[in-house]
This record gives C-alpha cells, structure tokens and sequence, in this order.
C-alpha cells in the first residue's frame, strides 16, 4: 500500500548534508565540462545552479544521477559514496530529474505520464500486473489514488484525461513536474524548469517549486537563467563558469561577487 501525501510530508533537518559532491571532473575528450567541483545540498533546501551557457550546469545535474561518470572525484548521496551510478539506481536511490526539453509520453494522458512515476514502487508480480487482477490491481488503486492527489496539488484536473502531446508548453512542464513528484524523490533535480514560459506561466511554477519544498520537504536543485527568479526561491546558489566553481553562498553574497558580476550578471563595475 502506497503512502497519501499526507503521510509523506515530513520536516527536513536544515544543515544536514543531503548530497555532497567532492572534486568532480568531467572531460570529453579534450574538453573540459566539469574541471574539480565540489559542493553540498543539505536536505530540506532550494539549491540553485547557475552560470553562462556552457558552464556546465546540466553536465553536473548530469552526473548526479548517474547519465555521466566523471574521471575523477565522488559523490556521496544518503551518506553512500559513489563514483558511478546508472540512471535506474539513482531513481531507486531517491533522485528524481526534470529536463530542458520536455521528455513525456505525448500520445498518454496526463494521468497515466504520472503513473509512470509509480513504476519504482510497484512490489506485484508481472503475472499479476499482466492481468490486472488480485495484489496488482489493488497495489494499482493506490498508485492511482497517489497521482490523482499530486494531479489536485499541481491544479490540472481539467487535463487529467488528456493526451499531453495537445497540452500547451507551460502545461507539459507541470506534468513532468508531476510525474518526478510521483518518484518520492528525497532530491529533486529540475533542469531551467522555467525555460520558454511566460511571465504568468513562470510564477506559477514557482510558487509549485516552494510548495513542493514546503508541504513535501523535498530537497530541489534547479538550473535557472532568470536571475530574479533564483534570487527569490533558492537558499544557496552554486555559480559555474567554464566548469569551474567561482562563487557558492546565500544568493545576496553571490550577486555582490565580483567574479559572478564579470562572468555572469553583466551589471557594470
């Protein structure tokens, strides 16, 4: 039996390290995308990544849960260190990822995308989910109860039914929103969630974003270019330029750097 919201809400210990990453690096061939980073999540907080196009944000997300494998360094997730880890064990582990570009099931509903979500905590057996009947359709019941909670919490019930290939952009963004929610992620990781809305679209998702860090306690690290935006929502804000760390503070200390100015916020001297 699967947990309602309400039981999986909890009140995460700020300043005890969730993740931390030590001395990553990451090269492709002669390139350099990630050149010895380290810093930390602690559980319960927004973390934000930023930096230039090409800085390595996405590649460092990327490594976290588990599509790179960098030369050198570890990550210690959940207390467990690691060099290497599949996408599969990281979504066991507790890593849930949105990405740039949208990847949903676009000829599904959008209650069934965020059924996909369930898959990791489905315990019955293939011959019980092959014909739906007994433990499988009972366990399936109370995925769905799960999803249909998240799809109340995100507000789109009026699309519950609908293919999200027909959905408009900023919609399609809240679905896949939905369907990492669905993991019970201890971490959430959401790649420029934000990226080609409108303003109204934008402050919709954060409002989601604090909400879900809120009433979930789940910890988010988000890639973000609206400087705004990251300023109001994050807790902590990790700065990249060229792969290499030139600022990691509270996001007042990180607008006031000189070196994010030069490299980054473009405001002049």
């Amino acid at each position: 039996m699967t947990k309602g919201l309400d039981a999986a809400l909890c009140a995460p210990t700020r300043g005890e390290v969730l993740l931390a990453i030590d001395r990553i690096s990451l090269t492709f061939g002669g390139v350099t995308a990630i050149n010895d980073v380290s810093f930390d999540i602690e559980r319960g907080e927004i973390r934000a990544i930023i930096g230039p196009n090409g800085a390595g944000k996405t590649s460092l997300l990327n490594v976290i849960n588990g599509f790179y494998h960098p030369q050198q360094g570890h990550i210690t997730f959940k207390g467990k260190t690691r060099r290497r880890m599949k996408p599969y064990e990281a979504a066991r582990s507790g890593i849930a990822r949105t990405f740039q570009n949208v990847a949903l099931f676009k000829g599904m509903t959008t209650l069934d995308n965020i059924m996909t979500g369930r898959n990791l905590h489905m315990r019955s057996s293939f011959f019980w989910q092959l014909w739906r009947h007994g433990p499988a359709l009972r366990e399936e019941i109370a995925h769905r109860k799960f999803c249909e909670e998240i799809i109340d919490f995100l507000e789109i019930e009026h699309i519950r039914k609908v293919p999200v290939g027909r959905l408009p952009y900023g919609l399609q963004k809240r679905v896949e929103l939905g369907r990492a929610l669905a993991m019970q992620p201890d971490l959430l990781l959401l790649d420029e969630p934000m990226a080609g809305m409108n303003l109204e679209e934008k402050e919709d998702m954060c409002r989601y974003i604090i909400d879900v860090n809120r009433h979930y306690g789940t910890t988010i690290a988000l890639i973000e270019h609206d400087i705004g935006v990251v300023m109001d929502l994050s807790d902590r804000v990790l700065v990249l330029e060229y792969g290499r760390k030139i600022a990691d503070d509270e996001p007042a200390a990180v607008k006031a750097d000189q070196n994010v100015i030069d490299a980054y916020l473009g405001v002049p001297h």
